[in-house]
């Protein structure tokens, strides 16, 4: 099966030469070191993608890949997202294209659920989508996707 990346496509495959867990601290909780930076950072596996990192068969398997990196069907996600370190966050992987309803490309949302747009209504919507479903809600990336759409938006 080919996975992809819900982000980028292919920048967490290499993630696991620079993200390193040194310790299991609890059921979904780790104490890891981004080898890069040489910093130190905890990470607890998000609750709505617990049952998706029980499954060890994909970094078995793909020993360069982050180690929180899990498939979800055909897509690839990351387990600690909340959690996930600098370099991570800043990568700025598009994880949304939107577009108007004639296919125009309007913005792009990234990992950090962070809306890139110069349309003014998109930004009104995206700033209501983000009230009404904070980045720690269950699902939200699926949620604001589902609310973008809801208000005439293509999502892809």
């Amino acid at each position: 099966m080919t996975f992809s990346c819900r982000q980028c496509g292919t920048c967490c495959m290499y993630l696991g030469d620079y993200i390193v867990i040194e310790e299991q601290t609890g059921p979904f909780a780790f104490a890891c070191e981004s080898v890069s930076t040489g910093t130190k950072f905890t990470a607890s596996v998000d609750e709505d993608k617990r049952e998706i990192f029980q499954d060890k068969s994909f970094p078995d398997s793909h020993p360069h890949a982050c180690r929180f990196l899990r498939p979800d069907g055909p897509l690839l996600r990351c387990t600690i997202h909340r959690d996930s370190p600098a370099q991570c966050k800043f990568y700025r992987c598009v994880i949304m294209r939107i577009a108007d309803h004639e296919g125009n490309e309007l913005g792009t949302v990234t990992g950090t659920l962070h809306l890139h747009s110069d349309d003014r209504r998109l930004g009104s919507v995206w700033e209501e989508a983000e009230t009404a479903i904070p980045e720690s809600s269950p699902k939200a990336e699926e949620r604001r996707r589902e609310y973008l759409t809801g208000h005439g938006y293509r999502v892809s």
